[in-house]
């Protein structure tokens, strides 16, 4: 964060925009001045003469010359960032928020379960763990997308088993006429049959679409994995990153100050979680 500033922006050149399905683009930036963030944060990212919208980097923690966002158009700024050509330059301020505890999923399995533009900040965890593979026992995946088409991040998933310690399962909801797909045909919860981590012991993150987070969540409380051990990324709720606008609440938890990663535990008695 600049000069401890939080408002600061850093200029970042746009070096290549990747087309990851129809409404989903991955853009690489490359910031004028050192920019670091740990994986799980998030920033602020700025269309100038537009305005700015909350992100979680989708590139890895230790990737120190260039930054990755990946964006979905659902809004406003989202529109315009989707416009954006290479050698634009866009503002970035942060980093925000906490981060995945690293030190506390070392020597444990790892399972990772996402959908949609919410397989970002796993795509930044994960990348962040296969740097130093072997501190993990293993790492399982369940990622899942609506349809083949809507998939992102294909050749990098498909590039990211380490050695045997990644086992990266993909599912897609259904099979449009005309698509081709030879993977798993389901929900991504019906991924979690064909995992094998120890659910005592097995620290889990999800993130994805609110009511993909919540039904995963239940299918992990039925198959006996712990509610402190459930990690969730809620920055869907985001706004400001700073905690003035309110936007973020879950009862008492500021999502851009004390979160955007919360154990289950931690805000399973708060209302409407999954809104």
């Amino acid at each position: 964060m600049r000069d401890s500033n939080p408002y600061a922006v850093v200029p970042a050149t746009v070096c290549r925009v990747i087309e990851e399905s129809p409404r989903i683009k991955t853009f690489v930036l490359r910031p004028e001045e050192p920019f670091s963030f740990r994986a799980g944060q998030f920033i602020e990212l700025t269309v100038p003469g537009v305005g700015e919208a909350p992100f979680t980097p989708s590139s890895s923690q230790y990737e120190r010359d260039h930054l990755e966002v990946t964006v979905m158009e659902v809004g406003f700024v989202t529109r315009h960032l989707h416009r954006v050509k290479e050698g634009a330059v866009l503002g970035l301020r942060g980093p925000y928020g906490n981060y995945y505890p690293l030190e506390e999923f070392k020597d444990h399995d790892l399972l990772l379960i996402g959908g949609g533009v919410g397989l970002a900040p796993l795509r930044s965890l994960l990348l962040t763990v296969l740097h130093d593979i072997e501190e993990y026992r293993r790492v399982w995946a369940c990622f899942g997308a609506r349809t083949p088409r809507d998939l992102i991040y294909k050749d990098a998933l498909s590039a990211c088993r380490a050695g045997g310690k990644v086992c990266l399962n993909l599912s897609v909801d259904r099979v449009p006429e005309g698509e081709s797909w030879d993977g798993k045909v389901c929900l991504v919860t019906g991924l979690l049959d064909e995992v094998a981590p120890d659910p005592a012991t097995t620290r889990v993150v999800v993130c994805g679409p609110p009511v993909m987070m919540k039904y995963a969540t239940l299918a992990l409380l039925e198959r006996g994995y712990r509610e402190e051990n459930i990690y969730l990324s809620m920055e869907r709720k985001m706004y400001c990153g700073l905690g003035h606008c309110r936007h973020c609440l879950i009862g008492r938890h500021y999502v851009c100050r004390d979160g955007p990663v919360f154990t289950y535990a931690a805000i399973k008695d708060e209302e409407n979680i999954w809104e």
